[in-house]
């Protein structure tokens, strides 16, 4: 078991937590393919909380390697990027839009997909193992998709329209990338 207490496994302690992160995404994908968005936001939430302790983890116990760092963007960009875009084009644009509104929302996706993927590689390009800020320069993949859950269950409760959340979800893209400045919890 000395693996999991030696930085340069892959398979130390906070990578195994990642590894759940990345479980909980690919489980989540699949439960919004059946319609079933109530689990798949729950595995979403799982795979949010394995992303906080997998860091904490890495940070307490000196496990912190390039390879984490790279494994840790993968798994936010499937739980934090692409999970919250399918569930949304699944779960209202899907079943709410139909002719140049679905090809808008597309388009929008994309873009969001586009600049979560954009907004990761830029992390990882200034990241140093180990090494937390204070405050994040745009809005950071887990807090993107939480506000794209929110936009989700506002229309749910048929607080806003489908095409305000197409809206939410570009202004949400684009301030990923933006200067906004984001604390650090």
């Amino acid at each position: 078991m000395k693996f999991l207490w030696t930085p340069s496994s892959h398979f130390n302690l906070a990578n195994l937590f990642t590894f759940v992160n990345i479980t909980a995404g690919l489980m989540a994908t699949y439960f919004i393919t059946q319609n079933n968005f109530v689990l798949a936001i729950g595995l979403a939430w799982v795979g949010g909380a394995f992303d906080i302790f997998d860091g904490k983890i890495a940070r307490k116990y000196k496990l912190s390697n390039e390879f984490g760092i790279q494994l840790d963007s993968f798994a936010d960009f499937l739980s934090f990027v692409l999970v919250p875009v399918f569930l949304i084009f699944q779960a209202v644009y899907g079943t709410s839009l139909d002719g140049f509104s679905i090809f808008l929302a597309s388009i929008v996706s994309i873009y969001y997909v586009i600049s979560g993927l954009r907004r990761l590689i830029n992390f990882n390009i200034n990241a140093d193992a180990g090494e937390v800020a204070n405050y994040f320069t745009g809005v950071p993949t887990p807090l993107g998709a939480i506000l794209l859950w929110l936009a989700y269950l506002a229309n749910a409760y048929a607080l806003i329209p489908a095409f305000l959340v197409v809206i939410l979800m570009g202004v949400i893209g684009w301030s990923l990338n933006s200067t906004l400045k984001v604390p650090h919890p």
